[in-house]
């Protein structure tokens, strides 16, 4: 199996306590696809400029992901730059220069258009159903959003929930979409929004999983090393998606198991900048973190 993703790929510039990097390798799609590398091949659709370093791309086929859909197009990269203070879970966004995100409309090719998951990041809903509209029923569209969509274009936003399986979301944006200051609540209004599988993300607490009357709880993992937040929802439904697609059936038990790879892939990231950490990972890494995240929520059966 395989997975097309649509996104950003961008050059991030972000502030930490703990450091700083300037125009690192960022963007939607090139989180979820390094993190969803791991797992299954995956293709990403976005646009860079002429400016966007050759380097990263050459990384990027480094992992074994196709990179045919990335188009260089006249003009500069979509840059974002970002603070955070000791609350990593909340970004404070400094600048935002769209630049050729602004002439984005994937236009998709017939080898495109054969993989078997469809990933549709964070970008505008509209563009997300353009997308949509171009492929054969895939065995599993997802997507992601943000606030500014929820609130500058909900209605279009809407129309695009009607048409996708899964919806991942973090746990601020899907009470501000849901109106529900209670996350079960919540989740049942999205589901009734057209998606069959929600999953509200809730950062270093870990994510939540709401499929088929069925609820699932992924820890967060205590980490000692928090280098970097940026992309770690990005890298959760890379491995989410990933390891879906290397099961290649979409059922609760794979679910259950996907969003746990999902939680291994954000744990490492945070942990470097950019996707520093999670460039060249071994299998060993993964099947450690793994272990951590399944000794950390295990217990045995209670005597009464």
């Amino acid at each position: 199996m395989s997975i097309l993703v649509v996104g950003t790929v961008a050059l991030d510039t972000v502030s930490t306590p703990f450091g700083k990097i300037d125009e690192g390798l960022g963007g939607s799609a090139m989180h979820f696809a390094v993190s969803s590398s791991y797992y299954t091949p995956v293709s990403i659709v976005a646009i860079v400029g002429q400016d966007f370093p050759q380097k990263h791309l050459d990384f990027l086929k480094s992992r074994n992901i196709n990179i045919d859909g990335i188009h260089r197009h006249e003009g500069k990269t979509f840059r974002w730059t970002g603070k955070y203070d000791y609350d990593l879970n909340n970004a404070q966004t400094l600048k935002t220069e769209l630049n050729v995100l602004l002439e984005f409309s994937p236009k998709l090719t017939d080898a495109q258009k054969k993989n078997d998951f469809l990933f549709l990041a964070n970008v505008d809903p509209d563009i997300q159903r353009q997308v949509i509209e171009q492929m054969p029923r895939p065995k599993l569209i997802a997507c992601d959003t943000m606030n500014f969509w929820i609130e500058g274009k909900k209605d279009s936003l809407l129309k695009t929930f009607k048409m996708v399986d899964m919806v991942t979301i973090n746990e601020g944006e899907a009470r501000l979409l849901s109106g529900e200051a209670n996350l079960m609540k919540a989740a049942k209004a999205i589901i009734k929004m057209g998606p069959k599988t929600v999953v509200i993300k809730q950062g270093e607490y870990g994510a939540l999983l709401f499929h088929d009357n069925h609820v699932f709880s992924a820890p967060g993992l205590p980490l000692e090393t928090v280098m970097d937040p940026t992309g770690a929802g990005d890298s959760f439904a890379g491995g989410l998606m990933g390891y879906l697609s290397r099961a290649g059936e979409v059922n609760l038990k794979n679910l259950k198991q996907g969003l746990i790879a999902g939680s291994v892939m954000a744990s490492l990231n945070v942990e470097a900048f950019s996707c520093e950490r999670i460039k060249n990972l071994s299998e060993a890494d993964l099947k450690n973190r793994y272990a951590e995240f399944r000794a950390l929520s295990h217990f045995e059966d209670l005597s009464f």
